[in-house]
């Protein structure tokens, strides 16, 4: 039986959880206020997709290894969809005008289109849009 979850749970350290909850906030991020306070923020993805901000000294109670420096290595890359190209140029807009940093040029693949940005602490966003209509069978068999 294949493993399943209900939820996803990504942790990310940040050094200051008011300047991130406020710049989560202005891309128009919700944070489901049960699970925040002073040492952590649920930041809202998706209906079952949470991301907890958590304040370093308490991220480290989570793991006995060494916090990755985002100025210097990729942690991990948060991929995240957007409903259009237009979407996608308008999330990293603003996070760029809230103060995030493009990190790599928009990349249109035809089928899909993405461009990204480093939040206030080095973690990677990618935002994508899929023309899932470029994925529909072809007559032939193949995709």
């Amino acid at each position: 039986m294949a493993l399943t979850s209900s939820q996803i749970f990504v942790n990310l350290h940040v050094n200051d959880l008011e300047k991130s909850k406020a710049f989560f906030t202005e891309l128009g991020f919700a944070f489901n206020l049960q699970f925040t306070d002073e040492k952590a923020a649920c930041l809202v993805v998706g209906e079952n997709i949470f991301v907890m901000l958590l304040v370093e000294e308490f991220f480290k109670s989570f793991t006995k290894k060494e916090i990755v420096d985002t100025s210097k290595y990729a942690q991990l890359t948060v991929a995240i969809s957007a409903e259009s190209r237009a979407k996608v140029d308008e999330i990293v807009n603003q996070a760029v005008a809230a103060g995030a940093t493009v990190y790599a040029d928009a990349v249109d693949h035809g089928f899909m289109y993405q461009w990204g940005f480093q939040d206030l602490d080095g973690h990677i966003w990618e935002i994508a849009y899929m023309d899932m209509g470029a994925f529909e069978e072809q007559p032939d068999g193949q995709a």
